[in-house]
């Protein structure tokens, strides 16, 4: 019997230890799961906005820590593509520019989210907004940061001038433009964003949604050397050739816009958000309190058409906290941090748009935006853009500045992409 009960004794604290030693290698590691975020520096939101929200999000997550970089936009692509190729460590969630959803997507860069998310938040958001992060019929991201261009304008300018209204169509921008030049109030009435960046393939992928067309066509084929592409590249260089367009604008990036703008020297300026309060501050501006905001012209076969220039949170396809990190992306882009810094960036969501507290202060940038977003045009959505866009940056520098007909260069352009599709 004693016999019996040692044996039962022996095995029971077997049993014990090996319970407890299972346990032990089962544990895992003390300590948050640490997530590592990629931003931009010179995003709508500051450095310490995102680490005000990123702050507030590990508060309400005592379990999540979340490390943030930030770099320059010119870095931020090739940063992620080295990330996510890497294999192993790298980021979990970096901000993505809408033009490199298809190209990362495509890659397998980022992670494919459709079906995460609530369909009634998506509902929320503006349909060409949430193409920022949309590819193939897939969800890659959670919309973000929300902006295109718009047409601003030096009320005190249109009101010597005669001119009641601001310009439906782009035909009626360069009447006025004429009207102004003419009047001797300024010498050129129009400014742009045209040096040869992807500043200009912003510009004139919005004339060619204007006009009615597009870049590229749902089979990837160029469409860009007919129709409303060449038209949209004949516009522009008529507005230079006639004096209407300030030739500075050939050299310009969206700073010097709003510099030109905002020193008096231009009646119409086509610019991103940013630039309607920075034009209407004392402290940056001459023309504080004149400037006015509208809905980008259109044409006998658009009612508008700008530029989508959103930015999304993706998760990279490395990371081994793929919950954490989509909780993070949620919070990120939550209607309350939209709402509270809604001064920066306006919201992704529809029903902030009727929020007091969103439209105080900026009730007609609110309301413009709130009709502009109706008319979101993407540039090309295909995985091979960097290409094109340079390309095509190239190539409307040689007909703005005459050294190819407008023609010409889209037909070089059209060659261009024939070899891309290979």
């Amino acid at each position: 019997m004693r016999r019996k009960l040692k044996v039962l004794s022996l095995l029971v604290i077997g049993i014990l230890f090996l319970t407890l030693g299972l346990s032990g290698c089962g544990k895992k590691e003390a300590g948050p799961v640490t997530l590592n975020a990629l931003y931009m520096k010179q995003a709508g939101y500051s450095e310490d906005d995102i680490r005000q929200m990123t702050e507030a999000f590990m508060k309400e997550n005592p379990n999540i820590k979340v490390n943030l970089t930030f770099v320059p936009y010119e870095a931020l692509h090739d940063k992620i593509v080295t990330s996510a190729a890497a294999g192993t460590g790298g980021f979990d969630v970096a901000l993505v520019d809408c033009i490199w959803t298809p190209e990362l997507a495509q890659a397998g860069f980022i992670k494919d989210i459709t079906g995460k998310i609530d369909q009634n938040l998506l509902n929320d958001i503006f349909p060409g907004v949430l193409s920022a992060v949309e590819y193939n019929g897939k969800l890659y991201g959670m919309p973000w940061l929300n902006d295109t261009k718009y047409l601003f304008y030096n009320k005190e300018i249109l009101e010597k001038a005669g001119i009641k209204n601001p310009p439906a169509t782009w035909d009626e921008l360069l009447a006025d433009a004429r009207i102004i030049k003419n009047k001797g109030l300024v010498k050129y009435p129009i400014i742009w964003s045209w040096a040869q960046a992807e500043a200009v393939v912003c510009d004139y992928t919005t004339l060619v949604g204007a006009f009615g067309g597009e870049i590229i066509d749902k089979n990837g084929n160029p469409v860009l050397n007919q129709g409303a592409g060449l038209e949209a590249l004949k516009f522009m260089k008529k507005s230079l050739d006639e004096g209407l367009s300030n030739p500075a604008s050939r050299e310009s990036l969206e700073e010097d816009v709003r510099r030109i703008f905002s020193q008096g020297e231009a009646a119409f300026a086509i610019n991103w958000t940013y630039m309607y309060n920075l034009a209407n501050d004392p402290k940056e501006s001459k023309v504080a309190g004149k400037v006015e905001i509208a809905l980008m012209p259109g044409s006998d076969k658009a009612k508008s058409a700008s530029v989508n220039g959103g930015m999304g949170l993706a998760i990279l396809k490395n990371t081994k906290h793929e919950e954490e990190a989509l909780k993070y992306l949620l919070f990120m882009a939550n209607k309350d941090n939209q709402k509270k810094y809604a001064k920066l960036a306006l919201p992704i969501y529809k029903s902030l748009y009727n929020d007091p507290e969103v439209k105080k202060g900026q009730e007609k940038l609110v309301e413009i935006a709130q009709k502009q977003y109706q008319y979101i045009v993407n540039r090309p959505q295909v995985s091979w853009y960097p290409e094109l866009s340079q390309a095509l940056q190239v190539e409307i520098q040689n007909a703005l500045l005459g050294k190819k007909t407008p023609e010409q260069a889209l037909n070089d352009v059209a060659a261009k992409v024939k070899q891309l599709k290979k």
